[in-house]
């Protein structure tokens, strides 16, 4: 089912690459997350879901796991923060209006190429080599 969601899951320095995308829009995500949630700010719910969305998208971006979606959730924290749901906290990484459509544009990206073979979502859903064995059966047929 979540094949489907994935083009390719290409290895070698392709795979390096989407790596490197999903570990530093993750990290990014759960960092930036997480200076939202200590900030001391007031707890509501336009507040507290965005902060959510972030670190928990942050993390699957990290393993590797339900990509496509875990893209969503910090594309769609990201969109919530550039028009301020959150107000910015100090010590904020992705400071301005502006500072997050690097962000977007990241998995936005990554939510368009997949995983990669470096991830829980290649090893669950990519391409397995299916082994038939010789037919025990003689040939007379």
């Amino acid at each position: 089912m979540l094949q489907r969601l994935f083009s390719t899951f290409p290895g070698g320095r392709p795979g390096a690459a989407l790596l490197l995308l999903r570990v530093t829009a993750g990290v990014t995500s759960v960092v930036q997350g997480v200076l939202y949630l200590t900030s001391g700010g007031k707890w509501a719910f336009g507040v507290l879901l965005p902060c959510i969305l972030l670190v928990l998208g942050g993390v699957f971006l990290l393993i590797g796991f339900i990509t496509p979606f875990a893209s969503g959730l910090v594309g769609i924290a990201g969109i919530g923060n550039a028009i301020l749901w959150v107000p910015a906290p100090n010590g904020n990484l992705l400071d301005g209006k502006l500072g997050f459509l690097p962000m977007i544009a990241v998995v936005g990206a990554i939510a368009l190429l997949g995983p990669g073979a470096f991830s829980v979502d290649a090893y669950l859903f990519g391409r397995h080599e299916i082994v038939i064995p010789a037919s025990s059966r003689s040939a007379q047929s």
